[in-house]
């Protein structure tokens, strides 16, 4: 067994660990491997880990477009799986048509310019694609809103007062599908004294869905050195990168 996925079992019993504690049943909680900056090859030796060993479908998560629509053809290739892909980067209103259709799910969308930027290109997609009647139309966009829950200038998100209004304008876009929240709290306060921002995303996800009539069951919180305590807030979705990959390279 590799350095690499030695670290992912000691990841998965962690999360299997922190679930079972909080008392929330088995597999509430899902498991992002931020694959973001790591090579096509040892990504695929832990999607081939992880579908051999494990139940469940390999889940990554990419930031940067290009690297991701470069690496993910050569995963499939080596390890002769097909992971689910996530986007969790800040994404650009001009690079929506690069994005949609891509990825299984969206965790950062931050306004209501880039939401009608990836309603119009998945409209643009959907009317480009070739029709066969042995196939579904394909259905919309999975995204979910990023909450900026410490109200830092330089990282993006929504505030919480502007929250309710871009779940009405995504909710109202047939193109999109609103899923839940997604947060990163400040960088000083990662680790334990994260616990109030998740408690607030949690919160927020709470009041949206009784405000607006809608079921928003996912909440994309919590990373390395946090994601313990994400998960004892009600973490769906967790993303951990240096855990599993190790540092990166400078």
């Amino acid at each position: 067994m590799s350095e690499l996925t030695q670290r992912f079992d000691a990841v998965w019993a962690r999360i299997a660990k922190a679930v079972a504690a909080s008392g929330r049943p088995a597999g509430s909680v899902r498991l992002v491997a931020v694959s973001k900056t790591h090579g096509a090859g040892i990504v695929a030796e832990l999607a081939r880990h992880w579908a051999g060993e494990l139940s469940g479908r390999p889940l990554f998560g990419e930031s940067y477009m290009q690297e991701a629509r470069d690496k993910m053809p050569l995963v499939r290739e080596l390890s002769a799986d097909a992971p689910e892909w996530h986007f969790i980067g800040h994404v650009q209103s001009k690079k929506a048509r690069d994005i949609v259709g891509r990825f299984s799910l969206l965790h950062s969308v931050d306004s209501l310019k880039l939401a009608q930027a990836l309603a119009k290109a998945w409209r643009e997609r959907v009317a480009g694609a070739p029709v066969r009647l042995d196939e579904a139309a394909p259905g919309p966009q999975p995204v979910l809103i990023q909450v900026n829950v410490g109200r830092e200038a330089q990282k993006s998100g929504v505030d919480p007062e502007g929250l309710e209004a871009l779940v009405l304008g995504i909710t109202a876009m047939p193109e999109l599908e609103l899923q839940g929240l997604m947060c990163i709290p400040p960088l000083a306060d990662i680790g334990k004294d994260s616990r109030p921002y998740f408690a607030l995303l949690r919160e927020l996800r709470d009041k949206m869905e009784s405000a607006c009539e809608l079921c928003l069951p996912e909440l994309s919180m919590g990373m390395s050195d946090d994601f313990t305590v994400a998960i004892e807030e009600g973490a769906t979705l967790v993303r951990i990168g240096t855990d599993i990959f190790g540092p990166r390279s400078p």
